[in-house]
């Protein structure tokens, strides 16, 4: 199998980032946007709602010691996949829930795997998660990429990414980098 890539767009990208960087098998996650029409947004582009893309994070990891199914299933954990354009108080169609896919076999496993979940009654609202082809991926602005690394600190990450990222951690203790 070896290295795929998953686009996964979970809320605010700083969270999504921090959670798939701590798995073994994951090579890197990295912030960005897909989803738009316009060439090479901006942060300041994409929250002002003028392009249509969403912040997602590009997961490249190692098939062999992570499945894209146990991606998916980390994703459906960590994240409301039930609010439609919207995480907590991060509100507009950037923070849609969405799975790029970037082959036949990726979606797939997506749409089973939401069915699986709504099927178990995991959610008492449908899920909104939108399963689309991948397009291009716009790398974000340096200052986004391992920001709760690197602010741990700031309000955001004190308040909102960390809890989320102790609540992942007890999870999925034995699945973490040491």
């Amino acid at each position: 199998m070896g290295k795929e890539v998953a686009t996964l767009g979970g809320g605010c990208f700083w969270c999504v980032e921090a959670v798939y960087n701590q798995l073994i098998g994951v090579e890197s996650a990295i912030s960005g946007y897909m989803g738009g029409h316009v060439d090479k947004p901006t942060y300041e582009q994409v929250c002002a709602k003028r392009t249509g893309h969403a912040e997602v994070v590009n997961v490249a990891f190692d098939a062999d010691v992570i499945s894209f199914e146990d991606i998916l299933n980390i994703f459906f954990t960590i994240h409301d996949p039930t609010t439609l354009n919207r995480q907590g108080n991060d509100v507009g169609p950037q923070y849609r829930s969405g799975i790029w896919y970037h082959n036949e076999e990726q979606r797939r496993i997506a749409e089973e795997a939401i069915a699986r979940i709504e099927g178990d009654g995991l959610y008492r609202d449908p899920i909104v998660t939108e399963v689309t082809p991948a397009s291009i991926f716009w790398v974000a602005e340096d200052y986004h990429q391992d920001y709760f690394v690197n602010n741990p600190r700031s309000g955001y990450c004190a308040y909102v990414i960390a809890p989320k990222v102790a609540k992942f951690r007890k999870q999925y203790f034995e699945r973490l980098k040491r």
